[in-house]
């Protein structure tokens, strides 16, 4: 498992003025790690794999999520 001082975080570009922001970086074997920008590193990382992420992107892209 990667050391999470390596890993470089960048913000959502959705993320508004509010603190309510989500980081997410690219991990060594091609996953992504997910964090809460409000708690300023440490609080708890969801690590995904490469096959896991682009499940969700896609079901993102296909209106799964939409309320």
């Amino acid at each position: 498992m990667q050391n999470t001082e390596s890993l470089t975080f960048v913000k959502s570009s959705f993320s508004g003025g509010n603190g309510a922001c989500v980081e997410v970086a690219v991990t060594a074997d091609g996953g992504r790690a997910v964090r809460d920008s409000k708690d300023q590193g440490k609080g708890p990382i969801h690590r995904y794999t490469h096959a896991e992420w682009a499940a969700f992107v896609a079901g993102v892209k296909a209106g799964e999520f939409d309320a």
